[in-house]
């Protein structure tokens, strides 16, 4: 065997050898590609789901936000709505006259004086407008009108005697029927 002979074998061994460590860095690295798109997918999948999450919480808060703002402002408009019902039923009070108001007026003020006794001397406020009619009411009974007093109507009386004030005024009546009331009022405006 000449030298030229086995330099040529050696030659192909390591040719032989550069071809299975160049094979084996191939398929190592197509296995290290591989491995990385696999991670790569594995983390879009991820990313994708956690935007999908993030859309579906940030959707759900807007929704929650958007609802309540859409019952607050339900709410406020039917406050609203009663509040206008409640100044309507103000304006109809303080508007009746002749023989209505005088019919409303001595019920409340019969009301107020049995709360005292008959010989309790007792003083007898009421609207500027109603003074006069007052005044007849309380002909001939142990009262009389003492003053003036911010009302649409109805009478507030006390005595010094038993320190005892009555409000019977329509505004005192109507603030207790309307909370009373106030279900009932909504309930027919807005049926539920």
């Amino acid at each position: 065997m000449s030298l030229d002979t086995v330099v040529e074998d050696v030659r192909d061994e390591a040719r032989a050898r550069a071809e299975e460590i160049r094979e084996a860095a191939e398929s190592e690295a197509d296995e290290i590609v591989a491995e990385a798109e696999t991670d790569a997918e594995r983390i879009r999948e991820e990313r994708l789901a956690e935007v999908d999450r993030q859309i579906d919480q940030e959707r759900e808060q807007t929704l929650s936000s958007a609802k309540l703002e859409a019952k607050q402002e339900r709410l406020g408009a039917r406050r609203d709505v009663l509040e206008d019902v409640y100044d309507d039923v103000e304006a109809a009070i303080e508007g009746l006259d002749g023989d209505r108001r005088r019919e409303l007026t001595e019920t409340l003020l019969d009301a107020t004086l049995a709360e005292f006794d008959d010989d309790e001397d007792v003083a007898v406020y009421t609207r500027p407008e109603d003074v006069e009619l007052v005044e007849e009411l309380v002909e001939d009974r142990n009262a009389e009108v003492d003053g003036e007093v911010d009302c649409l109507g109805g009478v507030v009386a006390e005595s010094d005697t038993s320190r005892v004030r009555v409000n019977n005024t329509f505004d005192s009546i109507l603030e207790s029927v309307w909370d009373d009331e106030l279900k009932n009022i909504s309930e027919q405006l807005f049926d539920q």
